[in-house]
């Protein structure tokens, strides 16, 4: 019951910020759990998982050198990700210069996964979530409504449940996180509008920070 109670309320307070009108244009069923991302302080979760080529990556091996720039996209089919990928990718020396490793985690699967590297052009770690494990641990997965689910179907002949070998069409909030070498989050960019991304200026701002 207490379970029940505080996911209501996530979403009660989340409606009253942003809008219900604004949830289900961005495709997201809030008779479910809305997420509200982690907060800037917090302990980034471990991520170990393999990229779309098979190699392990270790976000604890990664801190050791670097900070982790963590971007969370909505899948190939998405003109918005896929454009976001490729600017990042286009000021990537910048990234490396101001020692960041970006990590670009989707909910597809790895065969998608390699398509969207091939849209995008991006050199920096793909990862395929299908599993929703990463999502979940950084509070972005949310379950798509029916009637977003059917725009994808009707308009891009995509079914977002098959490209994510789910049952259920869920994607995350394309969430963006700094975390820094000591494992804590240094910065957070969470909307739910998936039309709007941070520019690569604002996270070198954080990077360089003194």
């Amino acid at each position: 019951m207490l379970k029940i109670a505080l996911v209501s309320l996530t979403i009660l307070i989340s409606t009253s910020l942003f809008g219900q009108t604004d949830f289900d244009k961005n495709g997201i069923d809030t008779s479910y759990y809305v997420p509200q991302g982690l907060k800037v302080g917090e302990k980034a979760p471990h991520i170990k998982a393999k990229d779309y080529l098979g190699n392990t990556i270790d976000s604890k091996k990664v801190l050791k050198d670097n900070s982790i720039i963590l971007i969370f996209y909505r899948g190939e089919w998405c003109p918005y990700c896929d454009r976001y990928l490729s600017r990042v990718n286009d000021s990537l020396n910048l990234l490396l210069e101001s020692s960041a490793t970006v990590i670009a985690v989707g909910p597809e699967t790895v065969e998608n996964v390699e398509i969207m590297h091939d849209k995008s052009g991006a050199v920096f770690t793909l990862i395929s979530d299908s599993d929703e494990k990463i999502m979940k641990n950084y509070d972005v997965l949310f379950r798509v409504n029916e009637n977003y689910q059917n725009k994808i179907k009707t308009k891009m002949n995509k079914d977002i449940a098959v490209l994510n070998g789910q049952e259920d069409a869920n994607l995350p909030v394309p969430a963006t996180y700094i975390i820094g070498q000591d494992g804590v989050i240094k910065y957070v960019d969470f909307d739910y509008n998936y039309r709007l991304r941070p520019s690569v200026k604002e996270l070198l701002k954080v990077l360089n920070k003194k």
